[in-house]
């Protein structure tokens, strides 16, 4: 996953002209399988920033971009892969390579996560009203988009997310298991996991 995300990153800054490195030498798991993957992704950025410049003079892509959204969740912040930020309209396009799991963009929290970061940092300078947040996961075929407005995406934040992520922080809440638990760094040692499992085993 991070060898076809640096390679994903090189291949749009040279499609914008810029004067990168190829990192393809140094990857430990290339294979034309990533090739084709990461000239998918690099296409579909391409093609969704001619669009933006359709309607926008200076539309602005940018990828790998550091987003903090700790106005909503303490010490909150993400990486985006790829931000498209135009006239009233923001993009937030995010690639896996992962082939075990569909991962769709409809209500995704950590893709809403980031598109919070976007707007808080270039609101500002774009007036943003509408969020299309992307899921482009080629290895799957699957790219799934989610379109939200401003509005109600800041209202998700305050009401929704805030609130739960001040509980998590300070260790209340309520927990809850399921598959999601595979990505979590404490599964091992988590007693709901080990509850819910012991209920599946039960069944």
């Amino acid at each position: 996953g991070t060898d076809a995300h640096d390679l994903c990153e090189y291949k749009v800054l040279r499609a914008l002209g810029e004067e990168v490195k190829d990192p393809t030498e140094n990857l430990d798991f290339f294979d034309t399988e990533m090739a084709d993957a990461t000239d998918e992704y690099c296409s579909f950025v391409m093609e969704q920033y001619e669009k933006a410049r359709q309607h926008c003079r200076d539309p602005l892509l940018l990828v790998e971009q550091r987003l903090d959204f700790s106005k909503w969740v303490p010490d909150g912040f993400g990486t985006g892969d790829c931000l498209i930020i135009s006239d009233k309209n923001l993009q937030v396009i995010d690639f896996k390579y992962g082939l075990g799991i569909l991962v769709e963009a409809d209500n995704n929290p950590q893709m809403m996560c980031y598109a919070l970061g976007a707007v808080d940092q270039y609101d500002c300078l774009y007036d943003i009203e509408t969020v299309r947040m992307t899921i482009f996961q080629p290895r799957r075929e699957n790219i799934s988009t989610f379109e939200i407005s401003k509005k109600d995406l800041l209202h998700w934040a305050e009401t929704v997310l805030k609130p739960t992520a001040a509980l998590a922080y300070d260790g209340k809440g309520e927990f809850k298991a399921g598959d999601h638990c595979q990505f979590c760094k404490v599964k091992a040692t988590c007693r709901k996991r080990a509850e819910y499992n012991l209920d599946l085993a039960k069944y």
